[in-house]
């Protein structure tokens, strides 16, 4: 039994007439009808409503969380519960972050990823410096509550 494909025969017949067959990269040009259409099989990669959804939810619970008791001052356990809601906002700015990026979303003024380029070390700056802030506020508006 011969360990090569098992068309030899018939490519050492199309050698021999003198038909092309195929180049290793695919049909030759000549071959392309001008009216082939390339269409993508693969489904497009973005966020759907069953994603989306369990990360509003979660977001929306967390700020009211937040805000009530910062708004109304609910007695001694309002820090906690403002504090608690302040981590589930977090928790679900994370996820639908990750999310994002699974599907292939960036920050702007970030690269894309897998371009193989450096970001621009201001703009992580900025990210940082504008999330230091809001954490700051956040927790000095929860420590005010006490």
């Amino acid at each position: 039994m011969e360990a090569g494909p098992r068309d030899t025969e018939q490519q050492r017949r199309d050698a021999a007439n003198g038909a092309s067959g195929l180049s290793p990269d695919g049909p030759d040009e000549q071959d392309v009808l001008a009216d082939e259409v390339e269409v993508e099989l693969r489904p497009q990669r973005r966020l759907r409503i069953w994603q989306l959804a369990p990360i509003v939810v979660l977001a929306a619970l967390g700020s009211l969380m937040f805000a009530f008791p910062l708004a109304f001052g609910t007695g001694d356990g309002g820090a906690v519960v403002a504090m608690l809601g302040l981590l589930l906002s977090c928790c679900a700015a994370g996820w639908g972050v990750m999310a994002a990026r699974r599907v292939g979303h960036t920050w702007p003024g970030l690269p894309s990823r897998g371009s193989g380029e450096r970001p621009d070390w201001r703009v992580i700056a900025l990210y940082v410096g504008v999330a230091a802030v809001l954490v700051a506020l956040a927790v000095w508006r929860v420590a005010r509550l006490r």
